[in-house]
């Protein structure tokens, strides 16, 4: 896995804030530095996208891509178990797990928001990161297919997401 893609997707995939989105020029020279294959192209592709649509029409484009369709919920727990009462006992779970690897949430935050897993998987690689990442695969896969059916240029992000994650089995 690459610490520096992750840490990069993670930006993305937050809410363009006047602070974030004013780091765009930081996370472009970032970008740069990624090998092609591990998503370069594709993290460069949104930050130039929002480059080219400013701030305001960044924040819109991103409250109407993730809050306004349900299958582009960036908690992932959503995917797996729904509404249902098994979402609490996984969102426990990886907040434990995060707990257990000196990682604090920001912001109150839940613990399967895929900003934070992705923050989480770059700061604090190793066994507790895999499989945090393998359990919420499914999601990722599914949010990544929900947001090329919306032709949404989040879906790049994803696609570099993906592009360092172990392959699927």
């Amino acid at each position: 896995m690459r610490p520096d893609t992750l840490r990069i997707a993670a930006l993305l995939l937050d809410y363009p804030d006047r602070e974030l989105y004013a780091m765009t020029p930081q996370l472009t020279a970032a970008a740069e530095r990624i090998p092609e294959r591990h998503g370069r192209g594709e993290l460069l592709e949104l930050l130039a996208h929002r480059a080219r649509i400013g701030e305001h029409a960044a924040q819109e484009e991103y409250v109407a891509t993730f809050d306004f369709h349900k299958r582009a919920s960036l908690h992932l727990s959503y995917f797996r178990d729904g509404d249902r009462r098994q979402r609490g006992a996984t969102l426990l779970g990886l907040k434990r797990r995060y707990r257990e690897a000196g990682f604090e949430l920001k912001g109150g935050e839940l613990p399967d928001y895929l900003p934070a897993i992705l923050e989480f998987a770059a700061l604090v690689p190793g066994d507790a990161s895999r499989e945090i990442l393998g359990r919420m695969r499914p999601g990722i896969e599914l949010l990544r297919a929900s947001l090329h059916d919306l032709a949404s240029p989040y879906a790049r992000v994803l696609d570099a997401v993906v592009s360092v994650l172990p392959s699927l089995t």
